[in-house]
């Protein structure tokens, strides 16, 4: 019992991590219209930028502020550089980000090395809690991932940035005609996208694997949450990826992760088949 207690709750903390870097997703997904098969590799980056800065001061709570900010100006360039030429054409957005995905694992793998590494967490205590002897970095992480995910609904909903970013999204034909910079909007929220990816990457740091392949498992997952929740829907996305993560953790003491694998991907099916635009289906206004 204990084990089944465990493994679910280290899925709602999973799943609150996926959670922020599928918004990431979403948003890229809902407002460009972009295919994005390099988001798994978002993540990857942040995971390894958090351990070059932990390994370079000592410090890993830098890279808390750091990370994000390098992010957010990486996807910039991104998105000037390979989305903006092929906007509008989804075929070519999961071949250009297909190549992306490739770029940005070779160039980690050539930089830093592909042995894979490990992040002493920042914080080693551990509270009782139902029972258990938990580790207080991943409450702290579950905390941080609901915080930034609170702040960037706040900012989509509370900021002129973040209305433009939704005007956009609802009819960019409009919204450009009222004197909204959607050029300006488009390139914004891809650098958010990243921005989110690679903060999940660092909180997610001490947990996970510092690999130049660790966004492949990422991707299918935030894929998963995207879908179930209902394309366009970011409350949709974030309920979705906690429900996923939180019923792989529970199958996961009883089978293989595989196999607790292959069991999202059936109720993820199995959702499609009543619900085919997702359970929450509908875009976020």
């Amino acid at each position: 019992m204990e084990l089944v207690i465990a493994l679910g709750m280290n899925g709602i903390v999973w799943g609150l991590i996926i959670a922020l870097i599928a918004l990431g997703l979403s948003i890229i997904f809902g407002l460009l219209d972009i295919i994005n098969i390099a988001h798994g590799d978002f993540f990857m980056v942040g995971t390894v930028l958090a351990w070059f800065v932990f390994d370079t001061t000592g410090n890993y709570w830098l890279a808390f502020a750091i990370v994000p900010i390098l992010g957010f100006a990486i996807g910039a360039v991104i998105e000037y550089t390979v989305i903006q030429p092929i906007k509008n054409a989804a075929a070519l957005s999961i071949v250009a980000t297909f190549g992306l995905s490739i770029i940005l694992q070779e160039s980690v793998r050539a930089t830093f090395g592909a042995t894979p590494a490990r992040l002493t967490a920042p914080i080693e205590e551990t509270v009782p809690l139902f029972g258990l002897e938990y580790e207080v970095y991943r409450l702290f992480a579950a905390l941080l991932s609901i915080a930034a995910i609170g702040c960037f609904f706040l900012f989509l909903h509370r900021t002129k940035l973040g209305t433009w970013m939704r005007a956009v999204r609802f009819d960019p034909e409009t919204a450009t005609a009222m004197g909204i910079p959607a050029r300006r909007v488009y390139m914004v929220t891809f650098a958010i996208g990243f921005a989110m990816a690679s903060l999940g990457g660092v909180v997610a740091g001490p947990i996970t694997t510092v690999d130049f392949q660790a966004g492949v498992d990422i991707l299918p997952f935030c894929f998963m949450a995207v879908i179930i929740g209902g394309l366009g829907n970011l409350e949709g996305t974030v309920a979705a990826a906690v429900m996923l993560a939180f019923f792989e953790g529970v199958m996961a003491s009883f089978v293989d992760p595989t196999l607790a694998r292959i069991g999202s991907l059936c109720l993820m099916s199995a959702v499609l088949l009543v619900r085919p635009h997702g359970i929450f289906s509908g875009s976020t206004r």
